[in-house]
């Protein structure tokens, strides 16, 4: 199993599949992801994601009933380590993660999408290829 780099410092977006995999501890991924939630944790990096993450990430638990779930993810989302950005107008909706992400100045873009690829000056990180490294 790989391990992902981070960057000394600096902000690092996050999409929601690895908000998912983390709380969801998905046995592939969350492993991986762990170092960028330690990072933040000790203030080396800041996780900065959209309030579109924080809407994506409640569906599930709210079509099923599961408050729990959808405590956790609000609470993960709306932590103090955590940066919030919200869905403004300059935000393009069909980019709406990367565009936040440009936006923010982010060092790193981590997610399982290798389309975001495709974003001119976006430095991505596919999780699952950080897993099979």
């Amino acid at each position: 199993m790989g391990s992902l780099s981070l960057p000394a410092s600096g902000g690092i977006y996050i999409d929601n599949a690895p908000i998912l995999y983390s709380v969801e501890k998905h046995p592939d991924y969350a492993p991986s992801l762990r170092p960028v939630w330690a990072a933040s944790k000790s203030g080396a990096i800041q996780v900065i994601t959209s309030e579109l993450a924080l809407l994506e990430t409640l569906v599930g638990p709210l079509k099923h009933g599961d408050s729990e779930l959808a405590d956790v993810y609000s609470e993960l989302l709306t932590a103090t380590e955590m940066r919030l950005l919200p869905i403004t107008l300059e935000v393009l909706p069909d980019a709406i993660h990367a565009a936040t992400a440009l936006a923010a100045g982010c060092d790193l873009f981590v997610t399982n999408d290798g389309g975001f690829r495709r974003v001119a000056s976006l430095p991505v990180v596919i999780i699952s290829e950080v897993v099979r490294a």
